[in-house]
């Protein structure tokens, strides 16, 4: 079976209720996992087209619709971050990210210019200043599964803006699955590691 084969197989069938037993006898089993390479092969065969995925640990995952709160706060952010930072970095907006065995698409990157860099390839760890996720309904997934793929990744930085508790996370220091520090602002003003002297007004990434 092609790869193209293998993924049409995967994702094109969807569970018939009538079939819940089935499903029920394979809940414990391990998930085959996809790799980089397999995934853009899929991406370029056309088989994830009009598909809002990303791959996450070798799992390819839907993406959580967003609403226009979510979607604004991501590109005001984008637009702040651009004022603050100029030349000095490259914002990128709901953009993927390479890694390991992952290519998330955080909603704002940081990564080093200049933008002719990527025309071939997508930020990969190296490139990274930091990562912001804008999370209204993916709380969740955000601060569980993307946490540990950036910490893992050695990413040093990553900021989830909590939209329900209008609230900022910054997790710093990956060690393994995680990050030692976990910091929360609701107001006030923060420096990110890779720029200690810009000051980011931490109401200003809000609407």
């Amino acid at each position: 079976m092609t790869i193209q084969e293998r993924s049409l197989a995967n994702l094109s069938e969807r569970p018939n209720p009538r079939d819940s037993f089935e499903i029920a006898a394979f809940e414990n089993k391990t998930l085959a996992k996809w790799s980089l390479a397999e995934y853009h092969q899929m991406i370029a065969a056309g088989i994830l087209q009009n598909r809002r995925v990303e791959l996450l640990a070798g799992e390819i995952v839907e993406m959580s619709p967003e609403s226009p709160l979510h979607y604004n706060t991501a590109k005001r952010g984008t637009r702040y971050l651009e004022e603050l930072l100029g030349n000095r970095a490259e914002i990128r907006f709901n953009g993927p990210i390479s890694l390991a065995n992952s290519e998330p698409e955080p909603d704002i990157a940081i990564v080093a210019p200049p933008e002719s860099c990527y025309h071939h390839h997508h930020p990969g760890v190296e490139d990274i200043f930091w990562l912001v996720e804008v999370a209204q309904t993916s709380l969740k997934k955000d601060t569980e599964i993307k946490q540990a793929i950036y910490a893992s990744e050695g990413i040093s930085e990553y900021w989830l803006l909590d939209l329900p508790e209008r609230k900022l996370i910054v997790f710093r220091e990956p060690q393994q699955n995680s990050y030692a520090i976990r910091l929360e602002f609701v107001r006030g003003t923060i420096a990110p590691l890779a720029f200690p002297d810009i000051i980011i007004s931490c109401e200003r990434l809000f609407l």
